[in-house]
């Protein structure tokens, strides 16, 4: 088995079944989160019965939970659908984003051991195997597989609640980042960031993630220029 489906693919172990309206909820944010779903995209009832083989009933309460953590939107003409982001949704991304997830490296820097530089250590050589690849399904569960990581040593839920949340609402355009510019020109300051954390330099630590936020989401940015 490839250290991609080791160390990234693999989801956390539950301490039991999932309840099904959960399952659901989480099915769909996975196709959320790695851009399975495109900005944009009509949302219906009856297409995402038949895409996850689910009920009405847990479809329902996954829309009405996704529309609460911003992930989709409800329009005017009652309809759902995927949010498309605007350079306005951008600028407030960067700003959150880097205020969110910089304090959340920052904290983690702090606290974190061995044993988790190491498990960082290995999913991010899973990810550069990826970008050599051209593989962005994996390249993407592994970049959300790295921030994770780092941010649940932080010791900060109510802040990687809201790292989750924002996370949600540009899963879907990064996919198409990675459409249009390709793997190997994807920002990565991870090799910074681990540099930062092995020294426990807080203040290199924030940089690097600063600087791997502002990356991402200048190419976001690109793309909606070259859509315009």
């Amino acid at each position: 088995m490839s250290v991609v489906k080791n160390v990234a693919l693999s989801r956390p172990p539950q301490a039991g079944p999932l309840p099904v309206h959960e399952q659901v909820y989480q099915d769909l944010r996975a196709r959320l989160l790695f851009g399975e779903m495109a900005p944009g995209q009509a949302v219906t009832i009856k297409g995402l019965t038949e895409a996850l083989n689910a009920g009405i009933t847990p479809v329902r309460e996954a829309i009405r939970r996704l529309i609460s953590d911003g992930a989709l939107v409800f329009k005017d003409n009652r309809r759902v659908s995927v949010p498309s982001l605007s350079h306005a949704d951008l600028d407030q991304l960067v700003f959150v984003r880097k205020s969110v997830e910089c304090e959340l490296a920052r904290r983690a820097a702090g606290r974190i051991s061995r044993g988790v530089l190491e498990r960082l250590r290995q999913i991010d050589g899973a990810l550069d195997e990826a970008i050599s690849r051209g593989d962005v399904p994996a390249y993407l569960a592994l970049n959300h597989r790295f921030h994770q990581t780092l941010y649940d040593q932080a010791g900060a839920p109510i802040l990687a609640e809201l790292a989750s949340r924002l996370w949600l609402r540009f899963g879907p355009s990064l996919r198409v980042v990675c459409g249009r510019f390709g793997t190997e020109n994807l920002p990565d300051r991870h090799k910074d960031l681990l540099a930062a954390l092995e020294r426990g330099d807080e203040a290199a630590v924030v940089t690097a993630m600063a600087q791997d936020i502002e990356q991402g989401m200048e190419q976001m940015a690109a793309v909606l220029d070259r859509s315009g």
